[in-house]
């Protein structure tokens, strides 16, 4: 059978797809305004903050709230414990024990492990398209990063960092086709809140946040996480975990062009063959047979 593009639908998956990793890979210099303040007294107040938006955009468009069943909690507390709260824990150490560069590098290995393991859990085959194109987006996000130096930690904690990064997708699977994927974003970003906030009291001292690091949340919370979440379980809602997982690979392309636009690094061309690797790889992998 021959490889043809995706219809209307799935072109407005793919649009989705983009949109938020352009939003998450352009928002690193928001999170990095929150180094200072805690991580979990942190991730408590973005997630609730979202939480609560989506929970009110139900109320304001007057819809259904879907409420999850007891059934669909192991798999949204696994989503909120190592997609969300998990996954920011183990980037910020990480990038404590190993260069920058060498953990964006190791992030980008979780298109190919979506497009392994999502086919793997739905049990049916992985299909070649997805898996060519995540391993062409991962040489470029490689190329794009340049690599770099890390302690065993550091090498751990990032690969921890990127399998965290993947269950986001993964474990939402099954609640997006049951919940959908606004109710997924909602139900997920409240358990992570109450989850943080727990933990939180025990380890962190709770602190105001200051002006610049009030802004940093409430852009992280609504942008960031609020919409971006809709928009991505909305891509993996239509194309699946496997060809959306392809498009993180936009991610560090959208980080490079604001770092560029912000005058905080040059276009080398270097950069540019990185690009054209995660283009290639994204136009590869988002085919699929007709």
């Amino acid at each position: 059978m021959t490889a043809t593009l995706a219809p209307n639908r799935d072109r407005l998956g793919i649009t989705a797809g983009v949109a938020t990793a352009a939003i998450v890979g352009g928002s690193v210099p928001v999170t990095g305004l929150l180094d200072a303040y805690p991580l979990l007294l942190g991730q408590a107040l973005r997630y609730g903050l979202a939480g609560l938006l989506l929970l009110a955009w139900f109320g304001l468009r007057r819809r259904p709230l879907p409420i999850p069943k007891w059934t669909d909690l192991p798999a949204l507390l696994a989503l909120a414990a190592t997609g969300m709260v998990g996954f920011q824990a183990c980037l910020l150490y990480a990038q404590r024990h190993a260069e920058p560069g060498l953990v964006a590098a190791v992030l980008g290995g979780s298109p190919l492990v979506l497009a392994v393991a999502g086919p793997l859990l739905a049990r049916r085959q992985p299909s070649a398209a997805p898996v060519l194109g995540a391993a062409l987006a991962v040489g470029g996000v490689v190329v794009l990063t340049g690599g770099g130096a890390a302690t065993g930690t550091g090498l751990a904690l990032a690969v921890l960092a990127m399998l965290c990064e993947a269950c986001f997708t993964l474990f939402a699977v099954g609640l997006v086709e049951r919940l959908g994927p606004l109710a997924t974003s909602a139900w997920s970003c409240v358990a992570a809140a109450a989850g943080s906030a727990v933990l939180s009291s025990f380890v962190e001292d709770w602190v105001r946040p200051d002006a610049r690091q009030l802004t940093a949340l409430l852009i992280l919370a609504v942008v960031v996480t609020a919409v971006a979440f809709g928009f991505w379980y909305f891509a993996v809602s239509v194309l699946g975990a496997d060809r959306a997982g392809v498009l993180i690979g936009v991610m560090p392309v959208s980080g490079l062009l604001v770092a560029v636009l912000l005058g905080a690094q040059r276009l080398e061309l270097v950069d540019l063959a990185g690009v054209g690797l995660v283009a290639l790889g994204v136009l590869v992998g988002l085919r699929r047979r007709g």
